[in-house]
Order: C-alpha cells, then sequence, then structure tokens
C-alpha cells in the first residue's frame, strides 16, 4: 500500500514565498541585520546546511558583514544546552532565531515570546505544540514542517518493496526528541497497512548506540529504521558502519544512505534550510511570523546503496533501483 504525503493547509505557502524571493533586492541602506543561528549539533555536522541558507541570504541582496551578521550558537549533540544558548542569543538582541527540530524549536519558543523564530525544518509543529495551525502558526514562529509519521511510513514502505518478506522492523528514535516520540503511535498504525510490525530502539546520545542495536535481535527486528533526529544525522557514518557491522537491512534519511546506510528516504535539507531565507526576508519587511503560513517541503530524496547491498550480500529490486533519485554503486 502506498503512503502518501499530506500536504494539507501546507499547500501553496512555498509558492507564496518563493513569489517575494527575487534574488538581488536592495535591502535597506544603513541597516545590519543580526539573525541567530541555533542548531542541535556542531558545524562539521550542520554547518552545510547552514551555508545553504546563506546562500539563500545572498540570493536575496543581504551580504555578510554588510547588511548582515550571523550569530552562531551550536550544542554539539547535547540537546541540554540549547535552552542555555537559546538565551544567549536573546541577550545578544538578534533580529530572529533561526534553527531546526524540536529540540532547537521548543528551547528558541521557551527562551523568548517577542523575537521572531523560523523553523528551517521540524517535524510535526502542531502534534509537538510549537505553534497554533500550519495555516497561521500564531505567535513568534513560522518555518517548514513535515510529518514524521508519513515519511517514516514512506521509508518502510521502501524497505517492504526492497524485501517483501520483511514481518518486523526495529526503530531506531532520541528518546530526548519529543517529535520522534509523538509520532510513534501513529506510525504503528501505519506499518500496519504495510503488514509490519514495529517495535522501539532507543538512544540519547552516540553513547547509547551499542546499547540500542543489541536492542535489536531482542525485539525481533527483522531490519532497522532510523528516524530523522539532528543527532542521528550529525552521526550518519557511525550509525550505518553499525548497521553493516551488525548485518542489518536497513532504512534511514537521505545522508544516512549516502553515508553507507543501504536505503533512503527523506527530506533534502539544503533546500529546506535554503528556503527559511524568505521567510526571514519577509519578516524582516515587516511580516509577522506567526501571520506567515508554515510550508512543508516540496523535496524528498530516495537513495539505494549497491555497495552496501553486495557488503550485505542482499539484492535490491529493479523496482526499487528505478525509483531512486541517486543510486550508489
Amino acid at each position: 500500500m502506498n503512503v502518501r504525503l499530506s500536504r494539507r493547509q501546507l499547500l501553496g505557502a512555498g509558492a507564496l514565498l518563493l513569489a517575494t524571493a527575487r534574488p538581488g533586492r536592495t535591502q535597506p541602506a544603513g541597516k545590519v541585520y543580526r539573525v541567530g543561528i541555533l542548531g542541535s549539533t556542531s558545524p562539521k555536522a550542520h554547518g552545510p546546511f547552514a551555508d545553504a541558507f546563506r546562500a539563500g541570504m545572498r540570493d536575496l541582496g543581504y551580504v555578510e558583514g554588510k547588511n548582515v551578521v550571523y550569530e552562531f550558537r551550536w550544542a554539539e549533540g547535547d540537546y541540554s544546552r540549547l535552552p542555555g544558548l537559546a538565551e544567549e542569543l536573546v541577550r545578544a538582541n538578534v533580529d530572529v532565531i533561526l534553527t531546526h527540530g524540536t529540540p532547537g524549536s521548543r528551547a528558541a519558543k521557551d527562551a523568548t515570546t517577542a523575537i521572531p523564530i523560523v523553523i528551517a525544518i521540524t517535524g510535526d509543529a502542531v502534534a509537538t505544540g510549537l505553534v497554533q495551525s500550519f495555516a497561521r502558526p500564531g505567535g513568534n514562529i513560522t518555518g517548514s514542517s513535515f510529518s514524521f509519521p508519513e515519511v517514516n511510513a514512506k521509508r518502510l514502505e521502501l524497505l517492504k518493496d526492497a524485501f517483501p518478506g520483511l514481518k518486523r522492523v526495529a526503530v531506531l528514535m532520541n528518546a530526548g526528541n519529543q517529535g520522534n516520540v509523538v509520532s510513534f503511535e501513529l506510525m504503528t498504525r501505519l506499518a500496519r497497512t504495510l503488514n509490519l510490525a514495529i517495535a522501539q530502539v532507543l538512544a540519547r546520545s552516540p553513547e547509547d548506540f551499542e546499547a540500542a542495536f543489541a536492542q535489536v535481535p531482542r525485539v525481533r527486528g527483522e531490519a532497522l529504521s532510523v528516524y530523522e533526529d539532528a543527532l542521528f544525522i550529525a552521526q550518519a557514518p557511525r550509525l550505518a558502519a553499525m548497521a553493516e557491522q551488525h548485518r542489518l537491512r536497513s532504512v534511514g534519511f537521505r545522508e544516512y544512505a549516502e553515508a553507507g546506510g543501504l536505503l533512503g528516504f527523506g527530506v533534502n535539507f539544503p533546500d529546506v534550510w535554503r528556503r527559511a531565507a524568505g521567510f526571514v526576508d519577509r519578516i524582516f519587511k515587516g511580516a509577522r511570523p506567526g501571520d506567515l503560513p508554515m510550508e512543508q517541503p516540496v523535496k524528498y530524496d530516495t537513495v539505494v546503496n549497491l555497495r552496501t547491498a553486495k557488503a550485505l550480500r542482499v539484492t535490491i529490486s529493479p523496482k526499487v533501483r528505478l525509483r531512486a533519485d541517486t543510486v550508489i554503486e
């Protein structure tokens, strides 16, 4: 059964943003905007995404050091640091805070009701209580959001198409990420439509990875699905290597498969970060963030890693290979 990605109230919001995004527009003379960037991991892991945002800002006429400066705060994968880092940005009197993921977005929301917050990307922002609705977020928050259960169900569908006999999948989740936790019940229902049972294995830090992988056979997992989470994205090479070491057929986000995981499906993160510049630009021009509809990502990528398939001695069906945007050989 196909699981279709919902656009709901978010349809058309992306087009509205792009309509305002004309490269090279001149900004008010003399004004230097301060953008605080609150990152959940590190410059190495999420720096390329932040660079995509800065490229989007340049396209809109913002020149770093001339009419915009950036204040970076990185939690280095320790989500407990996010509230303090968010408060630092508030004290730095930035004009807007750009963040990502449920933990970072929650920390920013708790730190200020006055400074506009743009979420580059997060799991269901309504379900996690970040905004009132996608069409009218309210308060001081806007940005991009996607449905964890639907994306992860699509990921399970990819795994099932590759291995039709699959019956039970272990799902690696970050117990410290509310966006992961609140979606599991719905994902369980969606998995049943694929005749799959799923079971959680949990990790809060890289130190938990060994124990999480040890749980997979205990929950009778025949394969592994890796949830989106900033920590997991940062640790994608290690997670992919561990899945291969444990001889696990696996699926995750795009970067997971690019780092050596077997299959990948997920949001094109550089694209949504680049598009976040459109939100910031409109806010700088007077729009209230709570009136700007949140948008859903428009680019999703499927990756098949045939090198890993060879290492695991498994065959990926032509049907799955043909649907891939990227095949790694």
